[in-house]
C-alpha cells in the first residue's frame, strides 16, 4: 500500500510540474518578470524539466518492480504536456509554436527515458545473479 501511495505522489507530482513548465514556458526576458534584455525569450522551464523528470522517474523506481511502474510519472508528465498543449484551458493551444516546445519537450523526455534505461539496467544485472 505504501508503495502504491509513493507512485501516486510522484505522478501527482509529474502532473503540476508539467502544468507548470508548460504554462511558463513562453517567459521572456522582457522586464515584467524577468530582467529586460531584448526580450529574448528565456525557456526557464526547459531546466526544470531536465532535473525533475529523471528524478521522479529514480523515485519511482524505489518502489518499481515493472519498468512501466517505474515510468510512470514521465508518462504522465508527457500526457499533461500533451493534453493542456494541445487543448488547453478553454480549449486555448498553450504550447508555443517554436524552437521552445521542442527543447521543452527534449528537456524532459530523454533524461527521464535515460533514468527508465538505467532502472531496466538494474533490473536485468539483477536478473544475471
Amino acid at each position: 500500500m505504501r508503495e502504491r501511495l509513493a507512485i501516486g505522489a510522484l505522478m501527482a507530482q509529474a502532473f503540476v510540474l508539467a502544468v507548470l513548465e508548460l504554462f511558463f514556458l513562453p517567459l521572456r526576458l522582457d522586464g515584467t518578470l524577468l530582467p529586460r534584455v531584448d526580450d529574448y525569450p528565456f525557456p526557464a522551464t526547459v531546466l526544470v524539466a531536465i532535473i525533475t523528470t529523471p528524478l521522479l522517474v529514480f523515485g519511482a523506481s524505489q518502489y518499481a518492480d515493472r519498468a512501466l511502474t517505474a515510468a510512470s510519472p514521465l508518462l504522465v508528465w508527457l500526457g499533461t504536456l500533451l493534453f493542456f498543449g494541445l487543448f488547453g484551458i478553454g480549449g486555448d493551444v498553450v504550447l508555443v509554436n517554436d524552437w521552445r516546445t521542442l527543447l521543452l519537450f527534449a528537456g524532459g523526455a530523454l533524461p527521464g527515458a535515460v533514468a527508465v534505461g538505467v532502472f531496466l539496467g538494474r533490473q536485468a544485472r539483477a536478473g544475471d545473479h
